[in-house]
């Protein structure tokens, strides 16, 4: 049976949510599929080129068309798209944020970020700065919640999985990064009024 691009990465991202992301190598999934793992550099490069197309699929499936009548409204509605988006795969968050590190894949999580910043009326060199801070804290706190979450699961610690990290703690760091971007949109503003 011949396998098309597409199926690779569906069966990459089922390994991804059921061994985790240190389980997702090309041979495990050529193993999964019946090929011998030489089979996949027809259709990737590397692994590197790989795990992108898989970030990318988790992205995909997540995407709801995120949008907020102003804004921090965008952001945050972004954000919760992106949180929502890689909680739902094991190792999600390290996955998306490794791939953006390398600045690999087609959808970049910052992108949108970015444009919702920037409606604020920040001066680009501020607004780039600004929505990477937002994009830091979604990975670290969806990070922090997965670590909790597969801790819990398999007896290492015994927790309420939601008591450290969820959706009240995100909102409310949130609105901390949002409040600071306010203040400085203000504060650019004031400055530039000045005689």
């Amino acid at each position: 049976m011949r396998y098309r691009r597409n199926d690779i990465v569906e069966r990459a991202v089922g390994i991804l949510d059921q061994y985790g992301l240190p389980d997702l190598s090309m041979r495990r999934i050529a193993t999964e599929l019946g090929l011998q793992p030489s089979a996949l550099y027809h259709h990737f490069a590397n692994k590197q080129e790989l795990l992108a197309a898989v970030a990318d699929e988790v992205l995909r499936r997540g995407e709801r068309g995120a949008t907020g009548a102003t804004w921090d409204a965008a952001v945050v509605a972004v954000s919760h798209e992106l949180r929502d988006a890689m909680l739902a795969y094991r190792d999600g968050a390290e996955l998306v944020a490794t791939v953006h590190a390398f600045g690999l894949g087609e959808r970049s999580p910052a992108a949108r970020l970015t444009a919702a910043v920037e409606s604020a009326g920040l001066d680009a060199d501020v607004a780039r700065p600004a929505a990477m801070t937002v994009l830091h804290f979604v990975f670290g706190h969806v990070s922090d919640e997965q670590m909790h979450l597969q801790a819990n699961s398999v007896g290492a610690i015994d927790a309420d999985p939601g008591a450290r990290a969820g959706t009240a703690s995100f909102d409310l760091g949130l609105s901390l990064i949002t409040e600071g971007i306010r203040h400085h949109t203000h504060t650019q503003a004031s400055s530039s009024t000045r005689p």
